[in-house]
């Protein structure tokens, strides 16, 4: 049985996927993306009696980030985001929650580099810096030690990728982090992207005319 357990949770208006990823063996977890401050998270967390270590954002859009804060005072873990997302997540305007019945920002304990590699919950996690949907929009590659899933954000979808936009966004750097830094990864690669439906990296290469 595999060390790494995924569950998703569909919070907010625009049905945000929020990833619980923990350890099955240790009960160690982390929250990716804690899409609004629906007490499903804390629900979800007490249900699999997770001990969490941290929360990881893969870009700063209020659709992302509206519980960040809540867990993150809730359970004393840092806030993980991109160097190149810090002033996203804490610029309303930027955030696009201006636009919005709620204004919500957040505020990184922790900002992670291109490649950097995290060990936490007996798992790497590395950061891959994919700017196009925002300049600091990242992905999560996570490595048990019979597991390897990608977590995408609103970076890569299946059968599409994220809206380019919005502030700080850009068709030609999309273009590149998918092609370029994704589409590289492994065939088999399970990819959880930040809304709607899984996919692997096989099925989105035909669609770049990769093979």
């Amino acid at each position: 049985m595999s060390d790494l357990t995924i569950k998703r949770m569909v919070l907010g208006p625009v049905r945000t996927n929020c990833y619980l990823v923990y350890n099955e063996t240790t009960k160690e977890g982390i929250i990716f993306d804690p899409a609004s401050n629906s007490d499903k998270i804390r629900e979800l967390i007490e249900e699999e009696k997770i001990d969490l270590k941290g929360i990881f954002l893969t870009h700063g859009h209020y659709d992302h980030i509206g519980g960040a804060t809540k867990y993150q005072e809730m359970y004393k873990v840092p806030l993980y985001c991109h160097e190149e997302e810090d002033e996203v997540v804490r610029n309303v305007e930027l955030n696009l929650s201006i636009e919005t019945f709620e204004t919500v920002v957040a505020k990184p304990d922790i900002l992670l580099k291109d490649g950097q590699v995290i060990e936490m919950c007996g798992f790497e996690i590395k950061v891959i810096h994919t700017p196009g949907h925002t300049k600091g929009s990242c992905c999560y590659l996570i490595n048990s030690k019979e597991d390897s899933v990608l977590i995408s954000g609103d970076t890569l979808f299946a059968g599409s990728y994220g809206r380019v936009d919005f502030p700080t966004g850009s068709m030609s750097q999309i273009v590149r982090s998918i092609t370029e830094k994704l589409l590289c990864l492994d065939d088999e690669l399970l990819v959880l992207p930040g809304h709607e439906f899984e996919t692997t990296i096989m099925d989105e290469k035909p669609l770049w005319r990769l093979s």
